[in-house]
C-alpha cells in the first residue's frame, strides 16, 4: 500500500511540476541564453555517444537480419528491415535511454544538489519560481534536441547497415539496393512515428529527472540516491511508453 501510493504522490508531483511549468511559458523568450545552453547541453554534447552507439546498432542489425534473411533467398530486403527497424523503434528508444543516462542524471545531480544546499529555497525567496528557471527552458530545449538527435541516430544506424552489408561476405548487398529497399516499404508516417516518440520520451524523461531533483530531501548522501531512483524511473517510463505509443499510433 505504501509504495502504490508513492508511486501515485510521485505521477502526481510530476504532473504538477508539468502544469506549473507551462504557466511561464510567456517568459520563455526572455529565458533564451539558458535554452541555448540546454540545447547544446542535451544535443551537442550527447550527439558523439548517439552516433557511435547507433551505428553499431544498425550495423549488428544488418549483420544479424541479413544473417537469417540470407538462408530464405530475402537478403535484399536487409535495408528495408534496417531502416524501419530503426526509424520506429531502435531510434527513438536509444536515444531516449541514453538522454537518460547522460542528461538526466546530470539534471538530477544539479537540482538534487540546489535543493539539498537550499540554493532552491533562496529562489523561492527571491519571488523567482524554480519551474520558470530551472525547468521550462529545459523542457523546451528537449523538444526542440530530440527529434535532432532521433534524425542523425537515424541516419547512422542506416549508413552503419549499408557498410556491414557492402562488405560482408555472406550478404553482400550492394548501398544502391540496400537503399531502394529502404525507400520502397517507408513512409513519411514511420519517420513522423519515430519523432513523435522522442518527443514524448525525451519530454518525460526530463520532467522526471527535473521533479526527483526538485523533491529531494536529506544530505548529500541523498543526492546519488535521487540520480539513481531518476534513472531507473526515466528508463522504465521510456518502455512502458513505448508500448502504449507504439499501440496509439500504428
Amino acid at each position: 500500500m505504501k509504495q502504490l501510493h508513492a508511486i501515485l504522490e510521485g505521477i502526481g508531483s510530476t504532473v504538477l511540476l508539468a502544469v506549473r511549468s507551462g504557466r511561464y511559458l510567456n517568459t520563455l523568450p526572455r529565458q533564451f541564453p539558458r535554452f541555448i545552453e540546454q540545447c547544446y547541453l542535451i544535443g551537442y554534447t550527447t550527439l558523439p555517444i548517439v552516433t557511435i552507439l547507433t551505428f553499431f546498432i544498425g550495423s549488428v542489425l544488418a549483420l544479424q537480419s541479413g544473417y537469417s534473411m540470407e538462408n530464405f533467398g530475402a537478403k535484399q530486403f536487409t535495408g528495408t528491415l534496417v531502416g524501419l527497424s530503426m526509424v520506429r523503434e531502435l531510434g527513438p528508444v536509444m536515444v531516449a535511454i541514453l538522454v537518460a543516462g547522460r542528461v538526466g542524471s546530470a539534471i538530477t545531480a544539479e537540482l538534487a544538489s540546489m535543493k539539498v544546499y537550499q540554493e532552491i529555497d533562496a529562489l523561492v525567496t527571491m519571488n523567482i519560481p524554480p519551474e520558470r528557471m530551472l525547468v521550462l527552458p529545459r523542457l523546451a530545449a528537449v523538444l526542440v534536441m530530440m527529434p535532432v538527435l532521433a534524425t542523425i541516430a537515424n541516419l547512422c544506424g542506416w549508413y552503419g547497415g549499408a557498410l556491414v552489408c557492402k562488405y560482408t561476405g555472406f550478404i553482400s548487398v550492394e548501398p544502391d539496393a540496400y537503399f531502394a529497399a529502404l525507400k520502397r516499404f517507408m513512409e513519411m508516417k514511420d519517420v513522423c512515428d519515430g519523432l513523435i516518440k522522442a518527443e514524448i520520451f525525451g519530454f518525460v524523461v526530463v520532467l522526471v529527472c527535473c521533479n526527483v531533483g526538485l523533491n529531494t530531501r536529506g544530505g548529500p548522501r541523498e543526492i546519488g540516491a535521487s540520480v539513481t531512483k531518476a534513472v531507473v524511473l526515466s528508463l522504465v517510463l521510456i518502455l512502458v511508453l513505448d508500448y502504449f505509443v507504439t499501440k496509439v499510433l500504428i
